[in-house]
């Protein structure tokens, strides 16, 4: 993110370079970057001589060559960008000739995603000497509420952990996605108010009750009632509630339950640091660790992996969604 930063800082104080490299498995900060740089470099009676969108799959290296080389109509530089780069992938060294001199009235946008560019390559090494190499790397699960939170502050909003850990459940980790949801929760709030689960439920549809973090925190407190309220839920909605998604958050849970067990610390700090979480989740793994021994644990987590199995129709093609909901909460509780 400090990175994205200083490169959309260095081009709006006009240190723009000749040609970007924008690389990774997260699309969402190349198609950040690449918007910036089509909506600012030039004046808006610039672009349409002076900027052009080009795909890689409908394009060749030469084609972009050809582009690249043009000197801009009454502006002082031209913009090329290439979206989807990575379709040109057996071709792209063909470039290393211009990307060894880069014409400086022209800026290359290149967006070479869900993938990394092979850093071996010539181009690369040129592109790095004489432009900007920005790779995009992809956001573990455990890191995207935290990401939430500091994309929401800087916009002066904030959001409880709880509800940042809703969004992340049933949205993933596409933080493009999460950040349209986002832009509609800033449509309809305030400032002054934090985000809650709440929020969620009325503005996105997500439920704050019937979710598998609920259902996470039911079964570490041993809460039979509310656990089987929550499946009972999945049961009947079982396109919005896969049980493959529910299966590998209890998966996760007590596997990070058996590592809190392992520990000499139980500091919330020591915890959250080595578990990965937000401090504000620590106590739930205290209340489970009570409820669930270690020995306990392990078969639980035996359990799931058996259950993620026939999930997957592996030994058990018919069974239905709510036999296996019933099933995991007499193996688990």
């Amino acid at each position: 993110m400090d990175e994205v930063k200083q490169i959309v800082n260095d081009i709006a104080s006009g240190n723009v370079k000749p040609i970007y490299l924008l690389t990774g498995e997260e699309p969402y900060y190349i198609d950040q970057i690449a918007s910036y740089i089509e909506k600012n470099v030039l004046q808006e009676e610039e672009k349409s001589f002076n900027q052009m969108v080009l795909y890689g799959k409908d394009v060749t290296v030469e084609d972009i060559v050809s582009n690249a080389k043009r000197y801009p109509m009454m502006a002082e530089r031209q913009v090329v960008i290439v979206k989807e780069a990575q379709h040109l992938a057996r071709s792209i060294d063909k470039l290393s000739s211009y990307a060894e001199n880069p014409q400086l009235t022209t800026v290359l946008v290149l967006c070479y995603k869900y993938s990394k560019f092979d850093k071996r390559k010539k181009t690369y090494k040129l592109i790095k000497k004489n432009g900007v190499c920005f790779e995009s790397k992809k956001l573990y699960e455990n890191k995207v509420a935290d990401w939430i939170r500091r994309v929401l502050q800087g916009k002066g909003y904030k959001i409880t952990p709880k509800a940042a850990s809703l969004l992340v459940e049933f949205l993933g980790t596409d933080l493009s996605k999460i950040n349209n949801e986002l832009e509609k929760l800033k449509l309809v709030l305030s400032k002054e108010k934090e985000i809650t689960p709440l929020d969620i439920e009325e503005n996105i549809g997500i439920s704050k009750d019937y979710n598998n973090f609920e259902l996470k925190k039911a079964i570490g407190e041993r809460n039979v009632v509310k656990a089987t309220r929550i499946m009972n839920y999945f049961a009947q909605n079982p396109k919005d509630n896969p049980f493959v998604v529910t299966v590998t958050l209890l998966n996760t849970f007590f596997t990070q339950l058996l590592k809190y067990h392992g520990m000499n610390d139980h500091n919330p700090k020591s915890v959250a640091s080595a578990l990965g979480i937000n401090p504000y989740f620590v106590d739930e793994f205290r209340i489970a660790a009570k409820n669930y021994p270690m020995k306990k644990v392990s078969s639980v987590i035996s359990s799931l992996r058996e259950l993620d199995l026939k999930g997957k129709g592996v030994g058990s093609a018919n069974i239905s969604q709510a036999d296996l909901l019933k099933e995991l909460l007499v193996k688990v509780i």
